[in-house]
């Protein structure tokens, strides 16, 4: 059920403290509507406030593997939007206690609060027989809302772009420092990177009616990049010259063996094996109009963006001229 976004409607966000989460609170802001934004540490989202009117943006501490927490956060909410993710598991933060237990959870807090709407955030990709535990997890949660909430919106980005994403960034600080870069299976695996801000209007959208109930949509950009061709963008974008060093999967799952065992892992065996699956947008999905175009949203391309933030990366950052 639609609701109309004003200064008289609220609005849970959980996980709305991350890189999606300050983009859709922004989007929301700009509605009037009021946000409440639950997350395991408030005190550390304050840089949220300034992105809308005093009062208007609350952060609230709740754990989506603690359901009372997520009902006390969903108390009187018009609607309810679910941002929460993780890319590898770590104590008590695994893929099936926060993306497929802690997506019930929300859906059940959603629907005991009589919320009008229930936005969920997957991504493309999610398969209840993929070999990837993340992608099975996220399928998992799908299930869960869809049980728990069956009028609930499901968004399935592509890999998300943006000034503070973890993809080009990650790839731009390794071709400063790095001799070569890895291209793992051969940089055949394909990608459909999507701005943020678009995936903002997507959750936008959902709020105010503007999709099919229940139906999931697949988010990408206008183009379709190879693993190869998102690292010579790369390259590009920060004036580096760099080898692409073709590494077998196997090979790269060995090295991902040990690296996962380190506090922040750049690389895990999980992520390898999503990594043997392209990521774009389905067939189905586009034949359906279940996509940011059939939602009447242009998609932004990774050439208007990107640069503007790799900056950093290049030899002289930004006296550096890069010349498309």
């Amino acid at each position: 059920m639609a609701i109309t976004l004003n200064n008289r409607s609220l609005v849970t966000i959980y996980g709305g403290s991350g890189f999606l989460g300050r983009h859709v609170v922004r989007a929301i802001a700009e509605t009037g509507a009021r946000m409440r934004v639950a997350v395991r540490r408030p005190e550390l989202a304050g840089h949220l406030q300034p992105l809308g009117s005093v009062g208007q943006i609350v952060p609230v501490q709740a754990n989506v593997r603690f359901p009372d927490s997520l009902l006390a956060a969903a108390e009187d909410a018009d609607a309810v939007v679910n941002l929460v993710g993780i890319l590898f598991s770590g104590g008590k933060q695994t893929f099936k206690s926060v993306q497929d237990e802690g997506a019930r959870h929300v859906a059940k807090a959603a629907m005991a609060v009589g919320a009008g709407t229930l936005v969920h955030v997957s991504a493309i990709g999610a398969d209840a027989n993929s070999r990837s535990v993340y992608a099975r997890s996220k399928a998992a949660g799908e299930a869960a809302v869809r049980d728990g909430f069956p009028d609930a919106t499901i968004f399935r980005p592509s890999v998300v772009f943006g000034p503070e994403d973890d993809f080009f960034n990650r790839f731009g600080g390794l071709a400063r420092i790095a001799p070569m870069l890895p291209l793992i299976g051969g940089g055949h695996t394909k990608f459909q990177p999507v701005f943020v801000g678009d995936v903002a209007k997507a959750v936008v959208a959902a709020l105010s009616g503007s999709v099919e109930a229940g139906a999931p949509y697949e988010l990408g950009g206008p183009e379709i990049l190879t693993m190869r061709d998102v690292m010579n963008r790369v390259l590009d974008y920060t004036l580096r010259r760099r080898p692409l060093v073709p590494v077998p999967f196997w090979a790269a799952k060995l090295t991902a063996a040990f690296l996962q065992l380190l506090p922040n892992p750049p690389l895990t065996i999980d992520q390898v094996r999503l990594l043997q699956s392209d990521n774009v947008v389905s067939d189905a999905a586009i034949k359906a109009d279940r996509t940011l175009e059939g939602l009447s949203i242009e998609p932004v391309a990774v050439a208007s963006v990107v640069p503007g933030y790799l900056e950093q990366f290049r030899p002289r950052g930004q006296f550096s001229v890069y010349k498309p």
